[in-house]
């Protein structure tokens, strides 16, 4: 049965949640090389927390190959949401990745082979009119939103594919083998990276700041955040969570605010816009929890 410390324990990892995009541009190393730090250290992490809690790795051939090679999805969404944050800011990267839900309203139906609703389109047209608001009035980072779009769209992938995967595999288990999978594809994707999307040498030398940084992502945003999710997910209603989920943009920007001060405030329209996107985003698992019921 939950209680207020299991509600408040939720909005504060949500609140972990929305502080990683303020993070991933603390950190002074280019995304991709910190991505790999992450990832890395996260693998080690979730093998501490399956060797203490006695869950197991095994899995069979086919289901190593599902969670390593989806990890190759989970490195391209950390890549694409803090590039988006270094490019533009915290809040543009949470805002096109606060399109996660609808991206996954959309592919969720091709998974389990069933048609899109009327509620889904009309919230998906919603979001573009989103976007369209903040590009009509010379919006300065275009490609840091359509980057963090692209978070979103990959979070979606990942995400359903997710869904499917734990009904026979131990969540645990999976994300040890997808943060696997992570480190792996951005380490395969050094030599790419270096030849066509940076003149520099890799970063491979985080500063001592930097290093707190990234385990503070690792760790806390990470395996952290992801146990105390499931443990969760038992008391709290999955609707419910989702619901609260949906504020992590919001806390976000909110903490953008706070850290970065002038150099994060928009103009309105971006905000306008970003308000039309986010409320279409929580009103989904609303509107779509009344139309089961």
């Amino acid at each position: 049965m939950a209680n207020w410390r299991d509600y408040l324990h939720l909005h504060f990892l949500v609140f972990l949640w929305g502080f990683t995009a303020i993070l991933g541009k603390l950190v002074s190393i280019p995304a991709v090389e910190m991505v790999f730090f992450r990832t890395l250290l996260a693998t080690v992490g979730m093998a501490v927390v399956i060797a203490a809690s006695k869950n197991s790795f095994r899995v069979t051939a086919v289901q190593l190959a599902q969670t390593f090679f989806t990890g190759f999805i989970i490195a391209a969404h950390w890549i694409t949401f803090f590039a988006s944050a270094r490019l533009s800011n915290p809040s543009t990267s949470l805002v096109g990745f606060a399109t996660c839900s609808l991206w996954a309203a959309v592919i969720e139906p091709f998974a389990r082979r069933r048609s899109i609703s009327a509620l889904e389109i009309g919230l998906g047209l919603l979001v573009m009119a989103g976007l369209y608001i903040i590009f009509s009035f010379n919006f300065s980072y275009p490609l840091g939103l359509l980057l963090g779009v692209l978070s979103g769209l990959t979070a979606a992938i990942f995400g359903v594919i997710n869904a499917r995967l734990v009904e026979r595999v131990s969540p645990f288990t999976i994300t040890f083998y997808e943060m696997t999978g992570a480190c792996v594809a951005v380490a395969l994707f050094f030599p790419a990276y270096q030849t066509w999307f940076t003149n520099e040498p890799l970063q491979l030398s985080p500063s001592a700041t930097d290093w707190i940084y990234i385990a503070i992502l690792a760790i806390a945003c990470s395996v952290y955040a992801y146990t105390a999710m499931v443990s969760l997910s038992r008391r709290l209603s999955v609707f419910f969570i989702q619901l609260t989920l949906n504020l992590e943009p919001v806390y976000g920007i909110l903490l953008a605010l706070m850290v970065f001060g002038p150099q994060e405030a928009m103009t309105w329209n971006f905000y306008l816009g970003a308000a039309v996107m986010l409320g279409a985003v929580a009103l989904y698992p609303y509107l779509k929890s009344r139309r089961l019921r």
